[in-house]
């Protein structure tokens, strides 16, 4: 299944791994290869995980806290927001029209 990111998403991505990265030396990259196994598991069962609103499903990371918010097409499946845990439940939702 192809795979696309929100452009914000993407910028999440990189944003969190430069923090860890400032925090301990390898755990940014630790954090990338942590999201790329999770994206993988989403790629196997995509429709496997909770749906947290109409379509929009969600994915919890192990280790780190944050959940893949995504959505799944019948040729693609859409990331929209690496949401850390802490952040407002709804500051990912502009991306729904995008």
């Amino acid at each position: 299944m192809r795979l696309i990111h929100h452009p914000d998403a993407e910028a999440e991505l990189i944003e969190a791994a430069q923090f860890y990265e400032r925090r301990v030396p390898t755990l940014g990259a630790q954090f990338l290869d942590a999201a790329d196994r999770a994206v993988r598991v989403i790629q196997e069962a995509p429709e496997r995980w909770s749906i947290i609103e109409a379509d929009v499903r969600h994915y919890l990371m192990p280790r780190f806290p944050y959940a893949i918010y995504y959505r799944v097409f019948s040729d693609h499946l859409r990331i929209l927001a690496f949401k850390h845990h802490s952040r407002h439940p709804d500051y990912w939702r502009y991306r729904l029209s995008d």
